[in-house]
């Protein structure tokens, strides 16, 4: 259900929670409440997908020699899905970078807040401009070294 509420909408409905929680509705901690309400449900389903892609036949084969459910999870299930699950946490920290430029509204702070205040507010294309290609740098050192560390723990 989570997943299916767009960012900025999750961000201000949830800031009746982040007062309960932090103390606040307004900046870096408050948006924090609202940032892991969205991430972990988005990442539970890339793990869950990443699991459920694992061949039937390795599970088979584990448990044809006898190894308990633990073994299973241990030995088998989380190695074959470590790379996808890599690529997850690489889909989730960015897509965290989005929400949190979105979480600029509330006075979550960082890039997104710098551009709302700075850039949008005073009709400074500049700002704005420079904010884009930094998230754009982030967004692709993130990715490159995502996809670099989910070829090294990729085993096959």
């Amino acid at each position: 259900m989570v997943r299916s509420i767009p960012f900025i909408i999750l961000l201000i409905a949830l800031l009746p929670l982040a007062n309960l929680i932090a103390g606040t509705t307004i900046g870096p901690t408050a948006a924090s409440v609202s940032l892991s309400v969205a991430a972990i449900p988005f990442f539970a389903r890339i793990v869950e997908q990443s699991l459920r892609d694992i061949d039937k036949g390795v599970i088979e084969a584990a448990v044809a020699v006898g190894a308990s459910p633990w073994m299973i999870i241990k030995d088998v299930l989380i190695p074959e899905a470590k790379p996808g699950i890599v690529q997850g946490v690489t889909l989730t920290i960015i897509s965290l970078v989005a929400y949190s430029a979105m979480a600029g509204i509330v006075g979550g702070g960082g890039v997104g807040d710098l551009a709302i205040r700075f850039g949008y507010y005073r009709y400074d294309n500049t700002v704005m401009l420079t904010t884009v290609i930094i998230l754009i740098c982030l967004v692709q050192i993130i990715q490159l070294a995502g996809d670099r560390i989910a070829r090294l723990v990729d085993k096959r």
